[in-house]
C-alpha cells in the first residue's frame, strides 16, 4: 500500500471510528443464565496485528512495520505524539492502516477502535501489542495454534496471551491460575492477562463486550477477563511462548517486606487506585480478588509514598483517586496527558 492510499485509508477510517470513540462505551449487561454461542475457530492467516501508539520513537515505529508488515496485516492507532519521520513511514508501510486522532483517546478506545476496524476487515483474531512489545509474527502464529487447540473443549476461549518474560530493573506481572478450570495439556487457564502480547477472538469480544473506556488505561485488561470468566468464556496462558513484559518505569521494593510495585509517574499511580476501587463493586470480579486487593493496595500506597518523599500532597492525590473509584467517579483524568 503507498502513501497516498494510505493517508486516503488513514482519514477516512478516521472519521468513521474517532468521533465513535469520544464517549465513553461501558460493556452491556449481562443476564445470568443466559446461554453461550461456541466460538467458531479462526484460521491463523486471518490473524491481523493491532498496535496502539503514544508517544513512540522512531526506533519502535520502525520495528513494528519492519517484522509485521508485508507478513501479517497491521492496524495501528495514534493515541498521539508520533515523531513526523515515524509518521511517515507508518503512511509509507504496505498492508497497514493508521487510526485515530492523534490525541490520547486512552488505551480502551485505542482498543475498541482496532478491533471493530479490524474485524470490519474481516478478521477473526487480533493480535494486541503495545509499541515497546518485543515480538513478532511467530508468536502470534504460536498463540493461534494454542488456542485452535483449545475451541470446542470448555468454555470458549476470548483470549490467549504469552508467558511474561521479565525485563531487566523491571517486575514482571503475574497472571493467577483461574480456580476450577483443568489445564489443557501445557496451556493455563489464568484469571487474567495483560492485553499486550494477547490474541484475542473478536467472536468473543462482541459477547464479552467492549474494553472499558472510562477506565481510561489502567486494569483494562484485568476487568474484561474478568468480565470474560463471568459471561462465559475464557482466558489462557501459553507457557511455551514468552515476551519481555514490564509494568512502569521501575521497580519500587519494600526493606521491609518481601514486597515489590512498579515504580510510575503519579497520574499513572492515581488512575491504577481509581480502577482498582472501582473494581470493588463490580459483581464479576471475584470476591478472592477483591479481598487481595483490599489488603495489598494500602501497602502499595505506603511503599509509593515513602518512595516519593513523603510529600502530603501527593498522599491526598492518591486517596482522592481512590475515593472517586469506590464512588464510580470514573472517565478521563483531567491531568491525562494529551
Amino acid at each position: 500500500m503507498g502513501a497516498n492510499s494510505c493517508l486516503r485509508e488513514k482519514t477516512c477510517l478516521q472519521e468513521k471510528t474517532c468521533l465513535r470513540e469520544k464517549t465513553c462505551r461501558r460493556p452491556a449487561p449481562h443476564r445470568p443464565g443466559a446461554p453461550v454461542t461456541p466460538i467458531d475457530p479462526s484460521p491463523v492467516n486471518e490473524t491481523a496485528v493491532a498496535v496502539v501508539l503514544f508517544r513512540p520513537s522512531t526506533v519502535q515505529v520502525a520495528r513494528i512495520v519492519e517484522r509485521f508488515c508485508g507478513v501479517l496485516p497491521v492496524f495501528v492507532f495514534d493515541n498521539g505524539g508520533i515523531p513526523p519521520e515515524a509518521r511517515a513511514r507508518l503512511d509509507a508501510a504496505d498492508g497497514l492502516i493508521c487510526l485515530g486522532p492523534g490525541r490520547n483517546l486512552g488505551i480502551a478506545a485505542a482498543l475498541n477502535a482496532l478491533a471493530a476496524s479490524a474485524e470490519a476487515a474481516g478478521h477473526g483474531r487480533l493480535f494486541l501489542l503495545d509499541q515497546d512489545a518485543d515480538t513478532g509474527p511467530d508468536t502470534a502464529h504460536a498463540l493461534g495454534l494454542a488456542l485452535d487447540r483449545l475451541v470446542g473443549r470448555g468454555p470458549p476461549p476470548a483470549a490467549i496471551g504469552p508467558a511474561p518474560a521479565p525485563k531487566l530493573g523491571h517486575k514482571a506481572p503475574r497472571y493467577p491460575l483461574r480456580p476450577g478450570i483443568a489445564l489443557r495439556g501445557a496451556l493455563m487457564p489464568v484469571e487474567f492477562l495483560a492485553t499486550s502480547g494477547s490474541l484475542v477472538d473478536l467472536a468473543a469480544l462482541r459477547h464479552v463486550g467492549p474494553f472499558r473506556e472510562d477506565y481510561f488505561i489502567d486494569a483494562v485488561d484485568l476487568e474484561w477477563c474478568f468480565r470474560a470468566w463471568a459471561r462465559g468464556f475464557s482466558c489462557w496462558m501459553d507457557p511455551a511462548t514468552a515476551i519481555p513484559h514490564s509494568v512502569g518505569r521501575g521497580t519500587i521494593r519494600s526493606r521491609f517486606l518481601p514486597l515489590a510495585m512498579p515504580e510510575q509517574p503519579p497520574f499513572r499511580m492515581a488512575v491504577y487506585l481509581r480502577n482498582t476501587a472501582f473494581g470493588w463493586r463490580l459483581r464479576h470480579v471475584p470476591l478472592r480478588w477483591k479481598l487481595r486487593q483490599m489488603a495489598y493496595l494500602p501497602i502499595q500506597i505506603g511503599l509509593y509514598w515513602a518512595h516519593h518523599g513523603f510529600r502530603p500532597g501527593l498522599l491526598a492525590r492518591l486517596l482522592r483517586a481512590f475515593a472517586a473509584g469506590l464512588r464510580g467517579r470514573l472517565g478521563r483524568p483531567e491531568d491525562a496527558p494529551p
